[in-house]
């Protein structure tokens, strides 16, 4: 069973940074890609944004959603078996539920929520001004 724990999400204020971890468990963390998505308060399930995403090779660049591209990065190690988010310059716009999420295809492009399988419980993200 794919398991993912976000864990790193708490209160700062504006210009803050934060790192959010993943840590995955359940199969072979290297075969597959990797993203974080938000979802701001009251916006629903299908209101969930794309962050950023990883696959599974160091051969592919990340991508990332073009309006965050500049003050977040995704990474992941490997040998922790362990997914990433640097948020940068934060704003309370970037205030949110982060979550974590994969899918059960390997060699995937992820964009958006009809791409995932697993996610996590997610960690909340504040942002005050």
């Amino acid at each position: 069973q794919v398991q993912l724990v976000e864990s790193g999400g708490g209160l700062v204020q504006t210009g803050g940074s934060l790192r959010l971890s993943c840590a995955a468990s359940g199969r072979t963390f290297s075969l597959y890609p990797m993203a974080w998505f938000r979802q701001a308060p009251g916006k629903e399930y299908e209101e969930r944004e794309f962050v950023a995403t990883i696959r599974e090779s160091t051969y592919y660049v990340p991508y990332y959603a073009p309006s965050l591209k500049g003050r977040f990065t995704i990474s992941r190690d490997y040998s922790r078996n362990t997914v990433y988010l640097q948020m940068n310059n934060l704003t309370p716009e970037d205030t949110a539920v982060y979550y974590c999420a994969t899918t059960v295809s390997q060699f995937r492009d992820i964009r958006g929520v009809s791409d995932i399988d697993y996610w996590g419980k997610g960690t909340l993200v504040t942002v005050s001004s």
